[in-house]
């Protein structure tokens, strides 16, 4: 059936789900309030307390008029070669290698940190390390290699949102520059960033494709019959109750008797508030440049002895070797041949997989020292050690003799 009807003659426009209407923009004058013509179901819907609005969908792209240059781009956003240029570009290494002096670590200080490392471990006793003999401390060093490159990369797609009368910077301003032409710099070299900018000259106005310019759409709960089924009498307008030994059918207080109640999203209007161009009517069109700045992190660890090499990279060491440039060469000259060898791999895997796909602003890599030393040392006729590195003298004792579970008490 197909029904005509003014929603203001059946119930107040009241509450936050109309605050849309009535909303003015330029050229077109307000937005009236809804006056439902459509079909309408044959029968009121049921009661859903958990109905929600359906989701929007992208329009076809026959809505939004062509811009030169961008005739490929579509809703979602599509990565762009970055400028061939970059890619040749090849630095020439300019730091060299620092003069480290690592210090060794003496009884005293190894037994210092020890202790240290069992105070913070509730279940350690203190008596081993207060009681154990040295047998030997033997000093190393272990490299912690570094390299990252700062890489840009670039993404254009159609961006919408309500227009409410703000200013429209369209074709008649000039032709929209290409992506890589857009002039954008990150806050901070080597710090992740994302920035969304609206390409020039590429703005328009249209009407919604959700609700043809309207500015709002069918109720998606009672589907335009602004009344829903009452779910505390199930429809029937009244309910039983046992009262002085006998049944009786009561009045629904919910619906008056009727079995109906008004549509509680729509407030009995039959029509809802426009999702997609939240009751403007009308939206803005423009093309979005979302520009991605990504600092790539690789490292390689070269330890000599059993300590985990995630240690090393977490531990203070002093810096030996730092270059930065818009292309690194690998190491070459580094007194670890280890050290030369994880340069010249990972300067390798970022040249392939950077920069035919980023445009590369910077990189840089360095070597940092950590002092290892590994104390060797006998207690209650049993051999273990432990490791003290970095120069804040962590502890790694994985075989520590004094652990026990939580609830245990050790003298």
């Amino acid at each position: 059936q197909h029904v005509t009807f003014s929603a203001m003659s059946y119930a107040p426009l009241t509450g936050g789900q109309q605050a849309g209407y009535g909303a003015a923009y330029p050229g077109q004058g307000p937005v009236d309030a809804p006056s439902f013509q459509g079909d309408t179901p044959g029968e009121d819907a049921a009661e859903n307390e958990n109905a929600q609005a359906p989701a929007s969908t992208a329009p076809s792209l026959d809505h939004v008029e062509a811009v030169a240059g961008y005739e490929g781009v579509g809703f979602n956003a599509g990565a762009l070669a970055p400028p061939p240029t970059y890619a040749q570009t090849v630095g020439q290494q300019t730091a060299a290698t620092q003069a480290v002096t690592v210090p060794r670590v003496t009884e005293q200080q190894a037994r210092e940190a020890l202790l240290d490392h069992v105070s913070q471990n509730c279940c350690y006793g203190k008596g081993a390390a207060q009681e154990l003999v040295f047998t030997s401390i033997e000093p190393s060093s272990a490299f912690h290699y570094t390299l990252e490159t700062y890489g840009e990369s670039r993404t254009t797609a159609w961006a919408m949102e309500p227009f409410i009368g703000q200013p429209l910077d369209t074709a008649m301003n000039g032709p929209a520059p290409k992506p890589w032409d857009i002039i954008a710099q990150p806050m901070a070299l080597f710090s992740n960033e994302t920035r969304h900018i609206e390409i020039p000259h590429t703005a328009s106005r249209k009407p919604c494709h959700k609700c043809s310019g309207r500015g709002y759409n069918t109720c998606y709960h009672c589907h335009g019959g602004r009344r829903i089924f009452c779910n505390g009498c199930s429809g029937s307008g009244r309910y039983s109750v046992y009262l002085h030994g006998q049944m009786r059918l009561e009045s629904c207080a919910w619906c008056c008797g009727s079995g109906r109640k008004m549509c509680p999203v729509c407030n009995g209007l039959g029509e809802v508030g426009c999702t997609v161009c939240k009751g403007q009517g009308q939206l803005k069109w423009s093309k979005r440049l979302t520009i991605t700045w990504q600092n790539h992190k690789s490292d390689h660890v070269v330890e000599r002895t059993s300590l985990p090499g995630e240690l090393i990279a977490g531990a203070q060491g002093q810096l030996a070797f730092r270059d930065e440039q818009i292309r690194v060469l690998a190491v070459s000259d580094f007194p670890e041949p280890a050290v030369n060898q994880a340069s010249y791999q990972l300067v390798g895997e970022h040249s392939a997989s950077y920069f035919n796909k980023e445009r590369v602003l910077k990189q840089r890599h360095q070597v940092r020292i950590v002092p290892v030393s590994t104390a060797h040392y006998e207690w209650k006729g049993k051999l273990s050690q432990f490791w003290v590195f970095g120069f804040e003298n962590r502890v790694h004792a994985p075989d520590y003799p004094q652990k026990c579970c939580c609830g245990c008490t050790i003298l």
